[in-house]
């Protein structure tokens, strides 16, 4: 007898134990919220713009790959491959993913001509793509590693 009172004394009232269960899962809910909105969520962002980025790669885009190397777009080979000539000369194939960055995008295919002769749009000046100017940099080291 006394043991089944000692039991009911300890035992906890049957409503009160559906409100602590719920308040107990309350943090984890809290930072599963916090993470999504830290790091899921500009992560997801980030992705899909470089997924557009590489799907509007086109041929004389200048690009940056993951391994570091510049080049300029030759050929969009498929929807995951592109050549770009790293050198004059020198061209290799890279994935689309590989791309990490476009440094300078072509200008736009000008109107065709058949809408330029009936008066509906001005034609460019220039359709051809220029290359972008790069600057001299002055080396630290002077004349000891060749220049260009």
């Amino acid at each position: 007898m006394l043991i089944s009172e000692a039991y009911a004394q300890a035992a906890a009232a049957p409503g009160a134990g559906g409100m602590s269960d719920l308040s107990q899962f309350m943090p984890l809910v809290l930072i599963f919220v916090v993470f999504y909105f830290m790091l899921i969520r500009p992560q997801q962002k980030k992705a899909k713009q470089h997924r557009e980025m590489v799907m509007q790669l086109r041929r004389g885009d200048r690009v940056l790959t993951q391994g570091g190397i510049i080049g300029q777009i030759n050929k969009v080979i498929s929807d995951s491959e592109v050549s770009v000539e790293i050198s004059e000369g020198v061209r290799v194939r890279v994935m689309r993913a590989a791309i990490a960055e476009v440094l300078a995008k072509t200008e736009p295919v000008a109107a065709s001509k058949d809408s330029a002769a009936a008066g509906d749009a001005e034609p460019e000046a220039s359709t051809t793509p220029s290359a972008p100017v790069e600057e001299k940099k002055s080396s630290p080291f002077g004349g000891l590693f060749g220049k260009k």
